[in-house]
């Protein structure tokens, strides 16, 4: 098991993150997309990365342009379609290293679920995990410590991407103030199996609770595990 520091290029702007790799040939890979106000440096994201690994999966955390040691202004370089270009770039630095991307997986929380939910047919993903994921903007209540510089290119409704998706684990706390729960009912309601959606019992926007994050953990790391290495043969 290995991590290295990485670095690459999207829209002209450096970006940064780790790549944690298993000890494995050709392992599948999982994307990382942080939250709004978050970075790549998330110890959910990091648990995570490291769960991957044990279980044979590479993992490609990274931060967002305008976010932790990545270049960019936070408020003229946020926007929903920016960071889905992150992502893409994150996506063409794995091609362009010869990692597989064959298997591929994506995470994000919040904002990186609103990503994730906008990529994954783009980029033709197996699996997804997403926690606390807005489909509407104007669904969103409210947004913790929100700084003087909060970008004003966010809006976005995701709602016709939802019939595309397919092997979704859905997270979200039932007592989130942020990201109404009803988000969740409405992703699970319109993706395609296989899917699953996970409410977790007072659980808030951050998943504070550290039983809710070892259940995260735990689930997540099976569910992907479930669609890129135990693959199921088709009937």
């Amino acid at each position: 098991m290995s991590q290295k520091d990485i670095t690459f290029i999207s829209d002209g702007y450096r970006l940064t993150g780790t790549l944690h790799l298993p000890g494995t040939d050709d392992p599948p890979v999982v994307i990382g997309s942080h939250g709004l106000l978050s970075s790549a440096g998330s110890p959910k994201q990091i648990a995570l990365a490291d769960k991957c690994v044990d279980a044979g999966i590479a993992y490609l955390r990274f931060d967002h342009r305008g976010c932790g040691n990545s270049e960019g202004d936070f408020k003229k370089d946020t926007s929903l379609k920016k960071r889905c270009t992150d992502i893409q770039h994150a996506m063409d630095f794995l091609k362009a290293n010869g990692l597989s991307c064959g298997r591929i997986g994506l995470f994000g929380s919040s904002m990186g679920g609103a990503v994730c939910i906008s990529m994954a047919t783009r980029l033709s993903v197996n699996v997804m995990v997403i926690n606390a994921a807005p489909v509407k903007l104007d669904q969103i209540r409210s947004i913790p410590e929100i700084p003087d510089s909060l970008p004003t290119d966010l809006r976005f409704d995701l709602s016709r991407n939802l019939k595309h998706l397919h092997h979704t684990l859905i997270f979200h706390g039932d007592a989130d103030e942020v990201v109404p729960p009803d988000q969740a009912h409405l992703i699970y309601e319109h993706t395609q199996e296989p899917k699953r959606l996970v409410m977790l019992q007072n659980g808030d926007h951050e998943m504070s609770n550290p039983e809710h994050q070892q259940v995260f953990i735990e689930e997540s790391v099976l569910w992907f595990r479930e669609y890129l290495i135990d693959i199921p043969e088709k009937s």
